[in-house]
C-alpha cells in the first residue's frame, strides 16, 4: 500500500470550551475543581495529532500513540477556551512526530512531544484477538 507523502510542518488545529468534565475534579484531583485536567490537555493534544494525519491515509490505515511528553504550564478555568495546535516536525518511515502547543485566551498553557505510528487497522485488531485469546484460556 502506498502511503502519502506527508510534509514537515503540516499542522491541525483543536478547540474546546472548558466545561466540567474536562477538569482536575473528573480525574481524581477535587482541590482543583474547576481547572483544566492534565489528562484532557494530553487527549486534546492526540486529537490534533490524529487530525493532522488519519484524514490522509489510505482505507484501513490509522495512526496509534506511540509515546507523549508534555509540560503543562499552566492553569486554565472552566469555560475558558483551549486551542491546541500538533506540527509534524518529522517522519521515519511510519513514524511520526509531532510538536504539540497548547494556548487559552491569556497564552500558552502546554507544550509536548507526540509519536504516532501508522499501522494497519486489520492486522492490529487481530494482534488484540490473539492477546486475549491468552486471557481467556483459548490456544
Amino acid at each position: 500500500m502506498k502511503m502519502p507523502e506527508f510534509s514537515i510542518g503540516m499542522s491541525k488545529s483543536v478547540q474546546k470550551v472548558i466545561t466540567r468534565e474536562d477538569t482536575a475534579l473528573n480525574f481524581g484531583s477535587g482541590a482543583l475543581k474547576n481547572l483544566l485536567a492534565t489528562p484532557t490537555l494530553v487527549a486534546l493534544m492526540i486529537e490534533a495529532a490524529v487530525n493532522t494525519i488519519d484524514p490522509l491515509l489510505p482505507e484501513k490505515y490509522i495512526t496509534i500513540g506511540k509515546s507523549m511528553e508534555i509540560e503543562h504550564e499552566g492553569p486554565t478555568k472552566e469555560g475558558m477556551t483551549v486551542t491546541v495546535t500538533a506540527k509534524l516536525v518529522e517522519v521515519n518511515g511510519s513514524e511520526l512526530s509531532f510538536e504539540v502547543t497548547a494556548l487559552d485566551e491569556v497564552g500558552r498553557i502546554g507544550t509536548g512531544h507526540h509519536v504516532r505510528q501508522i499501522v494497519n487497522y486489520d492486522i492490529l485488531m487481530n494482534r488484540v484477538d490473539e492477546r486475549l485469546k491468552i486471557i481467556e484460556g483459548k490456544p
